[in-house]
């Protein structure tokens, strides 16, 4: 029994989500990034992870589906030019070494006014038309928060490992810890957290991972020369912030059996 039935009651079952189930069956681990509020790097992070998997000869893949805002393919500098080609569904371009897809291939760079069950069935349409292939890795930046659609994520990704970013700041302390007791009740497995954007070393994030028994996986500093490396992927990989993230690489990479948090579901109704 996967956690869509276990952990969490489905109102209804969609058709589709077992074309999801195929679709998603050549990746060997989907890493969900994820935040309890937007603005911490989330973006950043699993794009220069993707870099690093990418460049470490990982079959690596990149899915952009945060609906308030997707940003990868700024940071990878992937043009309008650049767009999946269609064959029995949708192949993901490659840029970098890395089959990409992002919401920005629907909405043609355009605002997404749309919500509830509209944002259900496109996050469905994307998942069900997408043909991945072979992928040791598959990573996954999904939107902040805990709105209806990291719940669709939980339900519809079933193989989904949830890493989690955070900040040393007591306003984003709060919201991580909401999004991790969420992830918890409903078994969803977490890789660990990331301390992201640290000015001085302080123990906020350390302490909350061990609070919830969660890994805490390593701390980035804040770099006030990132910004200049935005849309060159090659000069992002030289900043003092990836090189903050290469640690971190390393346990996915050379520690496939990441601790993962155990606790008792609890039923939560989509």
């Amino acid at each position: 029994m996967d956690r869509a039935s276990k952990g969490i009651k489905a109102t209804h079952l969609d058709p589709r989500l077992t074309v999801i189930d195929k679709r998603l069956s050549g990746a060997k681990r989907i890493v969900v990034v994820v935040s309890g509020k937007g603005g911490v790097g989330k973006s950043l992070i699993a794009s220069t992870l993707s870099l690093f998997l990418s460049k470490e000869g990982k079959k690596t893949g990149l899915l952009d589906i945060d609906f308030h805002g997707p940003s990868c393919h700024v940071i990878l500098n992937a043009g309008k030019e650049i767009a999946p080609s269609e064959e029995k569904g949708l192949i993901p371009p490659k840029i970098w070494g890395i089959k990409f897809m992002s919401l920005v291939y629907f909405s043609k760079h355009q605002p997404l006014p749309i919500r509830g069950k509209e944002i259900s069935d496109a996050l469905i349409e994307m998942l069900t038309i997408t043909k991945w292939g072979k992928l040791d890795y598959l990573i996954v930046d999904a939107p902040p928060g805990m709105g209806e659609e990291i719940l669709d994520i939980i339900r519809f990704i079933k193989r989904g490992e949830f890493l989690i970013v955070a900040t040393p700041s007591l306003l984003t302390i709060e919201t991580v810890a909401r999004l991790t007791r969420l992830l918890l009740e409903v078994n969803a497995p977490i890789l660990g957290m990331i301390e992201n954007m640290c000015l001085r070393k302080t123990d906020l994030v350390e302490s909350l991972a061990e609070k919830f028994g969660v890994k805490y996986l390593g701390r980035i500093g804040f770099d006030d020369k990132l910004e200049n490396s935005i849309k060159d992927p090659e000069k992002l990989l030289k900043t003092n912030f990836a090189h903050d993230m290469k640690n971190i690489v390393k346990n996915f990479s050379n520690d496939p059996k990441i601790t993962r948090a155990k606790v008792k579901s609890k039923s939560i109704r989509l």
